[in-house]
């Protein structure tokens, strides 16, 4: 058997074995190639607001959080975020479970019409990767589309050699790089998978790349090592790096209110699109900078005869934390994570993209290379586009597979 025959064979048993889930994650990665851009359209009933007349004050973040608290007392926000554009509402993130949107004018918190679009996107992520699993069963759709994902990367390498002519002339060139339109049957699918393997296959091998360090802690792991660091811990942080001390205040001074610290922000970072502050999640650390109550949990162990019980532990008071969206940066996800003293708004540390290590920097590529957002618009295109060829390639590889085992049978028969 020659090396192309073993190819070929492998190409072919490769892709009948994972066809189904490559198509899946396929057609859902087509869908999700533009999701951000997509759902921000379908809820812009809620997310756009009308600009008042010129020199009319913006409420504060604290009245707004104070309306959000009325409109849904059982809500929790994890970050609000603030757009230097002004018809956008002030965003209260709730996770997964969407948002809730405050004009910043008038304090009228809104939620989308519908939310239609919003679901359906989650239910492609979830096809995309658990196989729509659920609960304890998700580890195992995220196995089986992550060994597909691994079959697909062979099928794209193989697939580049096998789809290169053997005689380099016009013909058998334009045979594999350009679509012949009167071809039909077996002539028309052996075309459609050679022209689209052979445009998209450079594409797809960095898709299917990028996707093993999300569905193999090895392959996360394997980069830091790579660039001779170690690999983060696993787990909510693992990738933020050491967490960032907040000094002991003199006793009896609270923590700046939420708007003064933002303002310090957008100060320092004139040039910003959008500043979102993370806000401390229930159970993980004291409460969210300029919070209620936040200056009473001041130290980690109070002496007696302060407000706290002899001995008592309390949790430690959180940075605030603002990441910076600025024009022009570089990948188009890259931000500026600023960490702020909540009682003196003094600067504790900034991380911008440059001062990452080489590893954090390698696995931020790998990340949003996946979905084509470090390269912006263009590489959003060219990631759904090469998905979308995807499907087809599953399909004529199918087709032809069929031919071959059934057809032939026939024909003998």
């Amino acid at each position: 058997m020659t090396f192309r025959k073993f190819l070929f064979w492998l190409h072919l048993a490769a892709g009948l074995i994972a066809g189904l889930s490559i198509a899946i994650m396929c057609f859902t990665g087509t869908v999700l190639a533009f999701e951000k851009q997509i759902v921000a359209w379908s809820e812009r009933d809620a997310r756009l607001v009308e600009v008042p007349a010129p020199g009319t004050p913006r409420l504060s973040l604290d009245e707004l959080s104070a309306a959000v608290r009325a409109h849904s007392p059982d809500a929790k926000p994890t970050a609000i975020t603030v757009s230097a554009d002004p018809r956008a509402a002030v965003t209260f993130a709730l996770g997964r479970n969407g948002a809730l949107y405050a004009n910043p004018y008038t304090g009228e918190i809104r939620t989308p019409a519908s939310t239609k679009v919003h679901d359906f996107m989650h239910v492609m992520e979830d096809w995309h990767r658990w196989l729509a699993l659920s609960g304890d069963n998700r580890p195992i759709g995220k196995a089986i589309n992550g060994a597909c994902n691994v079959a697909f990367f062979v099928l794209a390498v193989t697939g580049l050699y096998l789809w290169m002519p053997r005689n380099w002339s016009w013909r058998s060139v334009r045979a594999v790089a350009l679509f012949n339109p009167s071809a039909s049957g077996k002539a028309r699918d052996f075309n459609w998978h050679n022209v689209i393997g052979l445009w998209s296959a450079p594409i797809l091998i960095v898709l299917t790349l990028t996707a093993l360090p999300i569905s193999y802690r090895w392959a996360g792991n394997l980069i830091y090592t790579l660039a001779g660091e170690e690999a983060p811990a696993p787990g909510p942080g693992g990738m933020a790096g050491a967490p960032v001390q907040v000094p002991t205040p003199p006793a009896g001074v609270r923590p700046l209110g939420r708007d003064e610290l933002l303002s310090r922000i957008q100060i320092s970072h004139t040039s910003w699109t959008e500043i979102t502050l993370r806000l401390a999640a229930p159970g993980r650390g004291g409460p969210p900078a300029g919070a209620p109550g936040a200056g009473n949990a001041t130290r980690q162990n109070r002496p007696a005869g302060g407000d706290a019980r002899a001995g008592e532990t309390r949790p430690a008071v959180q940075p605030a934390t603002f990441v910076v969206k600025t024009p022009g940066a570089w990948p188009r996800t890259a931000s500026t994570t600023v960490s702020l003293d909540p009682f003196t708004g003094d600067e504790l540390r900034t991380d911008t993209f440059a001062s990452l290590s080489t590893g954090r920097k390698i696995r931020t590529w790998t990340r949003f290379l996946h979905t084509g957002e470090a390269l912006g618009v263009v590489g959003q295109f060219l990631a759904g586009v090469a998905s979308l060829g995807g499907c087809f390639l599953v399909y004529t590889g199918v087709a032809l597979s069929w031919r071959r085992f059934f057809r032939r049978k026939k024909a003998a028969a």
